[in-house]
């Protein structure tokens, strides 16, 4: 199938259909896609969900993850995953791209373009990676009403309130941020860059009736841990955010280094997505049938003449 025709487009809202997952027995798993051919992959791979990332678009745009992308430079990618997968995305929001005006036209800005959930955070602009060091928060009440700003401005989308303050204010003071974002409307916390398996369950274990969403990064500040572990320390959903495009770029790396040492790129051959998977992951022999089928049914039959004329 094909998004041309959409038949292939559940007709349940994202946001609905999202919210559905998050609340269902087991953990929802979320890897990062960082662009349509991610997308796909991540589906035939059974996923359900996706997950837009920051760092991911900035980085493959050839920029660092400091909040300096614009809202119609996500809602680009925003399409293009949800045009080519059909899946419900979790976008992340940043900082809500300024204060609570801005934070609502973000939110209708991406759900819109069919993002079915977003998550904003409390750092304050130039936001950072929520795993390097000196982040500087705004206060809780700031936040809780950009979280209440982003719910008056949804209609199915899924709101998170992200709280980078477990390195700054200690567990206390990122689980107080967390209740009192609950309370502003958030449906579920994400409580970013804990350190410890020990924290992940301290945390969860103080907000027992609110979904949790783990950030499982690589070469960042928490340990590794399975979608199960997880699930077992209390969270409801994990995300992969920066995975795709971290393998994506090493495998491109390693094709640069091979071409200019070699002048060949034959070496990395066994290593490639051949012609026939990248055409069978973007269903081109279904566009090739649709387009072969439309143009079928417009043809007029042979030795057919037009009567009108005669």
């Amino acid at each position: 199938m094909t998004y041309l025709t959409g038949k292939d487009r559940p007709s349940i809202p994202a946001g609905h259909r999202f919210k559905e997952m998050m609340h269902a027995k087991g953990i929802m798993q979320i890897p990062g896609a960082h662009n349509g051919q991610a997308s796909l992959q991540a589906k035939d791979r059974g996923f359900e969900a996706l997950y837009l990332s920051g760092a991911a678009m900035t980085a493959s745009m050839g920029l660092p993850d400091l909040g300096i992308i614009t809202i119609d430079e996500v809602c680009f990618f925003i399409r293009q995953i949800v045009r080519a997968s059909g899946l419900p995305v979790l976008v992340d929001g940043d900082t809500g791209y300024g204060e609570t005006l801005n934070v609502m036209n973000m939110v209708r800005s991406f759900e819109e373009a069919g993002a079915a959930a977003v998550h904003i955070e409390d750092q304050v602009l130039p936001k950072k990676c929520g795993h390097l060091n000196d982040k500087k928060l705004v206060s809780p009440y700031e936040m809780a009403q950009k979280v209440a700003a982003a719910v008056a401005a949804r209609r199915d989308m899924v709101v998170i309130a992200r709280t980078d303050a477990a390195g700054s204010e200690g567990l206390d003071g990122a689980v107080a941020r967390a209740r009192l974002y609950h309370e502003a409307g958030a449906d579920a916390i994400f409580p970013e860059a804990l350190t410890s398996a020990e924290m992940f369950r301290e945390f969860s274990s103080r907000l027992p009736d609110v979904p949790l969403l783990a950030n499982m990064t690589e070469f960042g500040r928490s340990p590794y841990f399975t979608a199960s572990e997880f699930e077992a320390m209390g969270y409801s959903m994990v995300i992969w955010p920066v995975s795709s495009l971290r393998a994506a770029n090493k495998a491109q790396a390693d094709l640069y280094d091979t071409l200019a040492r070699n002048g060949s790129t034959e070496e990395m051959l066994s290593r490639m997505q051949t012609r026939e998977e990248l055409y069978k992951t973007l269903r081109y022999y279904d566009y090739e049938a649709l387009d072969a089928g439309i143009v079928a049914t417009v043809l007029p039959h042979v030795g057919q003449t037009d009567r009108s004329a005669a």
